[in-house]
């Protein structure tokens, strides 16, 4: 939604999975929100600690609103809950290339079917939200590169 919790803590850790692939130069990785609450701030203290606890460092992104450009600019968006996805598919424009999916689609167990917002409860959250973010985003680097093989 407001690009400061999920969306930066999953490009931070897609990138860093992306980072040790042979397809590291044919990727770009970025993250924007739904809503322009927090365009320009950095990361929230609780996600950038959280996230350092497993390796990733987000500390230096900056939050932004998805533009009808990025549906041109990347093949695949990818959101992290239902409500976002929506929100996604409602501004889509007609000619896109840009597939959207949900993270959730590439976590190795089902459930839960969204990456949970974390901003509003404590550092519990946060950690699950890492944990979840962590398997994710491995899974869908396997098939972004299974997509480049082919």
């Amino acid at each position: 939604m407001g690009n400061i919790c999920r969306s930066p803590s999953a490009e931070g850790f897609f990138a860093r999975a992306l980072s040790d692939s042979p397809y590291a130069d044919r990727v770009s990785v970025d993250s924007a929100g739904t809503h322009g609450y927090h365009v320009g701030q950095p990361p929230d203290s609780r996600a950038v600690e959280t996230a350092q606890g497993f390796g990733v460092d987000i500390s230096g992104l900056r939050a932004r609103k998805v533009s009808v450009e990025d549906f041109e600019r990347f093949d695949l968006i990818v959101a992290m809950d239902h409500d976002n996805l929506a929100d996604l598919k409602a501004r889509q424009p007609a000619n896109s290339k840009a597939r959207l999916v949900s993270m959730m689609d590439y976590h190795p167990d089902p459930h839960p079917d969204e990456v949970p917002d974390p901003y509003y409860g404590g550092m519990t959250g946060f950690n699950y939200m890492c944990e979840l973010l962590d398997a994710a985003t491995r899974g869908l680097l396997e098939e972004v590169e299974g997509s480049l093989d082919g």
